[in-house]
């Protein structure tokens, strides 16, 4: 009996223990979200990322406090010969990443534990044994590889629908709910159907567009699977947001929708 006593009250510890950190963390966050950035940090990333002349000014404050807030949770690391993680690098990757949830929530990166940063293009050995060459990646155990030099090429021009911190965020975002599987978790379930309708023949029709070697505003890697579908559109829908909507209307309303943002018409 005595047992079971102490086992209750390791319990009970062990939740508010618990408890105590969810609100202490929540409280945190709240703060940082009311952070903004300093006008130099400001200016700086105006050079970095283009696209944020763009961005609505009403949607800044709320990225900049996004922004803050990533950066307090999320652990950076440098790799392969980055000695450390300047504020540059800071500015270039939260701003990207944060756009995409500016008006969704951080917990869209609830699985995100940390970002490794290395200078330039990577090798890793594939699933096979085989080694490969890459610019990115994104873990759905909890980390987001860049290269460093494909962030600011991909930052720095946004006209192109290539952007390898919007890639890859956009697979963390898919991973959320814990299959990367082109579908990121909906905010109602009726949702689902109407994603469903929109993308299951848009990717399939442009698999067959890749194949015939016709021209798209989507990068053809999108026809890799699904997973890459969503992250290479959610690419095109940043920066090429007027052509996505012309060729892929349907396509678009969805990524409007789930983004709550309209950057054709930024």
């Amino acid at each position: 009996m005595i047992a079971v006593w102490i086992v209750l009250g390791v319990v009970a510890v062990v939740a508010l223990a618990g408890g105590f950190y969810s609100r202490a963390r929540a409280r945190r966050r709240r703060q940082e979200m009311e952070r903004r950035l300093a006008p130099e940090d400001r200016q700086r990333l105006e050079e970095l990322f283009p696209l944020w002349r763009r961005v609505p000014p009403d949607l800044h404050g709320r990225i900049e406090g996004l922004m803050h807030a990533f950066l307090d949770e999320k652990r950076f690391e440098p790799c392969g010969g980055v000695e450390e993680i300047t504020r540059d690098m800071a500015l270039a990757i939260a701003a990207p990443a944060c756009l995409l949830i500016a008006n969704r929530s951080l917990d869209e990166y609830r699985r995100l534990r940390s970002v490794l940063v290395y200078p330039d293009a990577y090798r890793v050995k594939d699933e096979w044994g085989m080694e490969d060459i890459r610019l990115g990646e994104s873990w759905g155990s909890g980390s987001v590889v860049l290269a460093w030099n494909s962030v600011l090429a991909g930052d720095r021009n946004p006209e192109d629908g290539l952007n390898v911190v919007l890639h890859e965020f956009a697979h963390q975002i898919d991973q959320a709910d814990g299959a990367g599987d082109g579908v990121p978790e909906l905010d109602e379930q009726e949702d689902y159907g109407r994603w469903s309708a929109a993308f299951r023949p848009a990717y399939k029709e442009f698999c067959d567009v890749v194949r015939r070697g016709l021209p798209s505003v989507i990068d053809e890697y999108g026809a890799t699977n699904p997973a890459e579908f969503f992250a290479v559109v959610t690419e095109t829908f940043f920066e090429r947001a007027k052509k996505l909507r012309e060729e892929e209307p349907e396509l678009y309303e969805e990524l409007r929708r789930f983004y709550g943002m309209d950057p054709a018409e930024w």
